[in-house]
């Protein structure tokens, strides 16, 4: 096989790409990525020494570029017969501020994607959402047929993508998929997202901002559980269909895991600074996964408090990725 990955160079993208070359020997991966601020070359150092350009058994290309530059994405797409899309402005705050690059991005660079990979008839499309899209839910669990309500810039962004996507598989039959994942964390994962924020203001004895009163509930899932999940339904998800992933186990609010974060580092409660809240701030977000358990057979392996250990490890022991990109402006800002 051979796959397009786009937003390679971000959080899970990078995951995802280590992932994938690790377990199948025969793939190759074009990673196309514009390297903003969250893309970062860095995260994929060891996957170039052993996959790329100097490698014996090169199956591993990156090429910097726009997914809504249509030269380059034309290209690319005769060259592969997959493609799995993480690119995307993600950061709620920013959207907030301004939306303008998350719509030009998520919403046209998508587009783009769909025209190209339609015209050199891809066998595959993967579309990486969030669980955002649904918007908030005060109990229970949304499924994948549940309308969107998505209530910020960034997440109206990318239910706009998601809806273009769709559309592309019922008039053309498109051979599209989704996934809606719940909050990621884990290694390689920007310093102005909530739970490496925290970590690495802690470890050098910095407060912790905390939105409102903390009470924002999430589920949180490690990013290589996800990884696995976004393999199953690559490899065995029906085309046409949405695929919820999450864990329905691992909910916490805001204040309870910043307050396990500084407990596991040694770190005073006074650390915790409670700011004004963000505007639109989503109260709790929850999916149903059970179609993924049911009909791909994938659950999350991780344990909740196993997972969070091991990324504050990472994060102790690879100071020279994060310290480089870790600026004032990311200091007093997260998004979960």
């Amino acid at each position: 096989m051979k796959i397009l990955v786009t937003g390679g160079a971000g959080f899970i993208g990078s995951n995802f790409i280590r992932h994938i070359l690790e377990k199948y020997p025969d793939y190759k991966i074009i990673n196309l990525d514009s390297l903003t601020y969250a893309g970062n070359l860095d995260s994929l150092r060891d996957v170039e020494e052993k996959y790329g350009e100097n490698s014996p058994e090169r199956r591993y290309y990156f090429i910097k570029g726009d997914i809504r530059d249509r030269e380059i994405v034309d290209g690319l797409m005769s060259k592969v017969d997959t493609v799995v899309h993480f690119a995307a402005e993600s950061h709620v705050d920013r959207s907030i501020d301004n939306s303008q690059e998350f719509l030009s991005t998520n919403v046209l660079g998508t587009q783009n994607l769909l025209d190209l990979a339609k015209k050199h008839n891809i066998g595959r499309f993967l579309h990486i959402s969030t669980d955002e899209v649904y918007g908030s839910i005060r109990s229970g669990f949304y499924q994948e047929t549940d309308a969107l309500t998505p209530n910020s810039p960034y997440s109206s962004s990318k239910a706009g993508a998601d809806l273009l996507v769709m559309s592309y598989f019922k008039t053309y039959k498109f051979p599209a998929i989704i996934t809606r994942t719940t909050n990621n964390f884990g290694p390689y994962q920007h310093p102005e997202k909530f739970i490496p924020l925290f970590i690495t203001n802690l470890i050098d004895n910095r407060e912790v901002p905390i939105y409102g009163y903390g009470l924002n509930r999430r589920d949180w899932i490690y990013v290589l559980d996800n990884c696995v999940a976004l393999d199953a339904v690559l490899h065995k998800g029906r085309e046409g269909e949405i695929y919820n992933i999450g864990t329905n186990t691992n909910e916490l609010s805001n204040i309870e895991i910043s307050s396990w974060l500084a407990h596991s580092l040694g770190k005073p409660a006074h650390l915790m600074k409670f700011v004004t809240d963000r505007l639109g701030h989503d109260f709790r977000y929850g999916v149903d996964v059970k179609k993924i358990n049911e009909e791909l057979d994938w659950r999350h392996e991780h344990a909740l408090d196993e997972s969070l250990k091991k990324t504050i490890d990472w994060y102790k022991e690879n100071e020279w990725w994060w310290r480089n990109i870790k600026e004032e402006e990311f200091e007093n800002n997260y998004n979960e």
